[in-house]
Formats: C-alpha cells, sequence, structure tokens
C-alpha cells in the first residue's frame, strides 16, 4: 500500500488492515494497489467534458442528467460504480444567475471517475474551510469574478454524494460538434472554481 495518506497512524492501521486481508486470503498481494491504480486510471476530466458536451447538444440528455445522473451516466458509457457501492451523483447547472462550487468540507470526496484525481487545492484545508464561508473571495482568487447579483450555492461532497457542475455553454459555440465541445471543458469548470 502506498503512504500517500494524509495521517502515518490512520496509514499504519491501513497498512496493518491489508496485510491482515492478505494474509487471510481474502485478497491478493498487492491488490488494493492494483484495484487503485485501474480507478484512477480509468478516470479523467475528458469524461466529465463529454457529459457536458452531451447536455449542451442533447436537451433530453441534459434533463435526464440534471433529474438523475446515475441513470443517465451509461446513455455516454460512463457509471459511478466502482467501489462496494454505486456513488450518487448528482449535476448541478450554472446559469446566468446561480454559480456552483463543490467542495467536501470533512476530507476530499470527488467524483474522480468523471473529473480525474482531484487537484490539490481541493483537497486543502485552506479551500475546504473558505469556500464554504466566503465562495466569492475564493472564487476571485481563481480569476473567476461573478456580479453580485449571481448567487452562489456551495455544494458538500459526502462519502455517499458527489457532485459535478453542468457549466453554461460559451457564447458562439453553436457551429462547434460536441467533440469540440468538450474539448473546451475544464476541470475547473467541473468543479464551478472556473467559467468556460
Amino acid at each position: 500500500m502506498s503512504s500517500d495518506h494524509g495521517s502515518s497512524a490512520i496509514s499504519e492501521r491501513v497498512r496493518r488492515v491489508e496485510a491482515l486481508l492478505e494474509q487471510r486470503g481474502v485478497i491478493a498481494a498487492g491488490e488494493v494497489d492494483r484495484r487503485i491504480e485501474e480507478f484512477l486510471a480509468g478516470g479523467s476530466p475528458a469524461n466529465g467534458a463529454r457529459i457536458v458536451a452531451r447536455a449542451w447538444v442533447d436537451d433530453g440528455f441534459r434533463d435526464r442528467l440534471l433529474a438523475d445522473a446515475n441513470a443517465a451516466l451509461p446513455e455516454v458509457g460512463l457509471s459511478m460504480a466502482g467501489g462496494i457501492q454505486e456513488q450518487r451523483l448528482k449535476v448541478v447547472a450554472n446559469s446566468a444567475t446561480e454559480h456552483h462550487v463543490l467542495v467536501c468540507t470533512l476530507c476530499s470526496c470527488y467524483p474522480i471517475a468523471l473529473l480525474g484525481p482531484s487537484p490539490s487545492w481541493y483537497k486543502s484545508e485552506a479551500y475546504r474551510s473558505r469556500v464554504v464561508r466566503d465562495p466569492r473571495g475564493v472564487l476571485a482568487e481563481f480569476g473567476t469574478t461573478l456580479p453580485d447579483d449571481v448567487r452562489i450555492s456551495v455544494w458538500d461532497a459526502s462519502a455517499e454524494s458527489r457532485y459535478m457542475v453542468l457549466p453554461v455553454r460559451p457564447a458562439g459555440t453553436g457551429s462547434l460538434s460536441e467533440t469540440e465541445l468538450a474539448a473546451l471543458v475544464t476541470r475547473n469548470g467541473l468543479i464551478g472554481t472556473a467559467l468556460l
């Protein structure tokens, strides 16, 4: 097991549990690391970008995505499965009057399969605590300045629930293909710390 965990005491306990599981034949040696690597290899912001681009060009998919993201994801060949149980995904749509931003105030829960590994700032205590208290100020530090009349909603992820932002489609992109639209989507746009 890698030693990338935040707390060495927790890391040591995790290594002991993993060793016991291996000794008892519950898992093969190195299986935890292999599964983590497989999971991370499949996760990419390109997946979230594909979802957004489809929602921009297909109003029916957009409606299904906003109503029940888990049910809509298979339409683009994706899912929130990957652990013991499927994580719940809620997609929240930005608009001219409301902007959404994501956080996990307890740790760093995040839809890795759709956004790739989380950025280091997302895991930082400074971001996790400040974005809830002062979202407008934190967004400004990312270069995202919103008009005063735009409401900012902060969505707090948990072990069971993940969130993804559906950014506003950039103006002047009406002639672009779905693939070209996906290329415009950034991970920060999917988290809500950037506009597209």
